[in-house]
């Protein structure tokens, strides 16, 4: 059991690290900046693959009734602007960078917990939110490649994933399962994305996409809608194997090591500031492993 864990945690780190690096470099260095197509091309193939693996028996996918499915659409509209806001920042920003700011999701989870629904906060958790609030609002004063948008978004993409991980913890046991939402939030977003192409100009200004072509392109998108496809799979196995501390210990290497290749491969400058702001964030999240792990 325990290899098995670890084959699936390796292989979910394997999946997000191929994964980002992939987006970043059809973002970045190809420049295919229209994130209504890039982002309905991946729901498109990761739909696609999981109703293939339904009807072959290798997922399971529940005839949910029609109240789950429409109880559940608020946070399918909030998974699009997750993917949507996501794709522009990250298009901008260093992935290290981005990281820093995607984390600062789980101070709204904790200031909703503590708020909203009055449940007691350890030390640990607080520390883990003041750390992570602090990291991502000094980073805008320190990051030599501070793009004003690439902070917009990257602010518009936290606070969707914040909203969604809380009302996907306020669904009733048992009424989806993380597949069926997935489901759901594939056709969703390939339906939305479809119709937003047209008045967001994507779907005319990649005409003039210089590498449209270009086999190097197709090779990219095509790779990274297979990576999220697998990375979705492998996070559902790796939650449904493992104690929340030994998933959120995975997701927090899986992060550290995509942030360190993403250094080493994409230009990215690390002033000692940037870097001091970095390594706070990642001592807040450290911390936030901790908590989970004494279940507090």
């Amino acid at each position: 059991m325990c290899m098995r864990r670890c084959l699936v945690g390796l292989t979910f780190c394997t999946c997000y690290l191929a994964s980002y690096l992939t987006n970043k470099y059809v973002l970045s260095v190809l420049k295919f900046t229209y994130p209504t197509l890039f982002q309905g091309w991946q729901t498109l193939i990761g739909g696609l693959l999981l109703h293939v693996s339904w009807k072959l028996g290798w997922a399971e996918i529940n005839s949910s009734s029609r109240s789950a499915v429409l109880t559940w659409l608020p946070a399918s509209l909030l998974f699009v602007g997750i993917i949507y806001a996501g794709s522009r920042a990250l298009s901008r920003l260093a992935i290290p960078v981005f990281l820093t700011l995607h984390n600062v999701a789980e101070v709204i989870i904790c200031g909703h917990q503590k708020c909203f629904r009055k449940e007691k906060t350890s030390p640990a958790k607080i520390c883990s939110a003041l750390f992570l609030l602090a990291a991502a609002g000094c980073l805008p004063f320190n990051d030599s490649q501070f793009d004003p948008d690439g902070y917009f978004w990257a602010v518009i993409h936290l606070f969707c994933v914040g909203a969604y991980k809380i009302l996907q913890k306020s669904q009733r046991p048992n009424a989806l399962s993380d597949i069926d939402q997935q489901y759901l939030n594939y056709i969703f977003s390939v339906v939305l994305l479809a119709f937003a192409s047209h008045p967001t100009g994507d779907l005319f200004s990649v005409l003039d996409f210089p590498f449209l072509y270009f086999y190097r392109f197709h090779g990219s998108c095509c790779a990274s809608g297979f990576l999220g496809f697998f990375l979705m799979l492998s996070s559902v196995k790796l939650k449904s194997l493992m104690a929340p501390g030994q998933c959120a210990a995975w997701i927090f290497f899986a992060k550290v090591i995509t942030a360190g290749f993403s250094v080493l491969l994409f230009d990215t400058i690390l002033t000692s500031a940037t870097v001091g702001c970095l390594l706070l964030g990642g001592l807040g999240e450290a911390l936030l492993v901790f908590s989970e792990r004494k279940g507090s």
